[in-house]
């Protein structure tokens, strides 16, 4: 277990999916609880950041008090609560054990850096360490009304660990993604 709080964002509006993403039924029960109950078993602590109590299971909550549909002004509860977090988006239910030790690992080393990201050809933002430092240039940018993270993590001192395979990336944003995803644990 590492004692690293885990994050796992599921606050957003699932426009492509066309319902809440993070309601639908995965590993028998929610596509949230999936997550919450596998990560909480790798992190000391994990928590759900929501912008309501809307869950099947007895997840740890962080409201986002925003009524801004993007994970950024998320960050602001969250490092109420965190000094720093390992970040993951509720849709990418493959990002294993390994990925996760990479990503710390590259963490303890790097102390000083703001955030510690996964790139394959690209960035994944929600897949990643963030610590309370990039905190005063997320505020920064949120007042700009510029809520996008790639962007943010530019301006950040960012190390992004670069990984080969995108498959444990795969997440779920369309219908025909989720159901790709249930036929991959079956």
């Amino acid at each position: 277990m590492h004692n690293l709080p885990c994050v796992i964002f599921a606050g957003g509006k699932s426009s492509r999916m066309g319902v809440d993403k993070a309601l639908l039924p995965f590993g028998g029960s929610s596509l949230a609880c999936y997550q919450y109950n596998r990560l909480q078993k790798i992190f000391d602590q994990a928590y759900i950041s929501t912008k309501e109590k809307k869950f099947d299971c007895s997840a740890k909550l962080i409201i986002d008090s925003s009524t801004i549909y993007a994970p950024t002004p998320a960050f602001l509860d969250i490092f109420k609560k965190l000094d720093e977090f390992f970040a993951i988006s509720v849709d990418t239910p493959f990002v294993d054990i390994k990925i996760i030790e990479k990503i710390i690992e590259a963490a303890k080393n790097n102390p000083k850096k703001d955030a510690i990201i996964a790139k394959t050809d690209f960035p994944h933002p929600l897949i990643g360490i963030y610590r309370k430092s990039i905190l005063p240039l997320l505020k920064n940018e949120i007042e700009k009304q510029n809520y996008k993270l790639n962007h943010i993590l530019k301006k950040a001192d960012t190390l992004f660990v670069q990984f080969e395979e995108e498959e444990p990336f795969f997440n779920c944003n369309y219908p025909e993604d989720f159901q790709e995803a249930l036929k991959k644990i079956c």
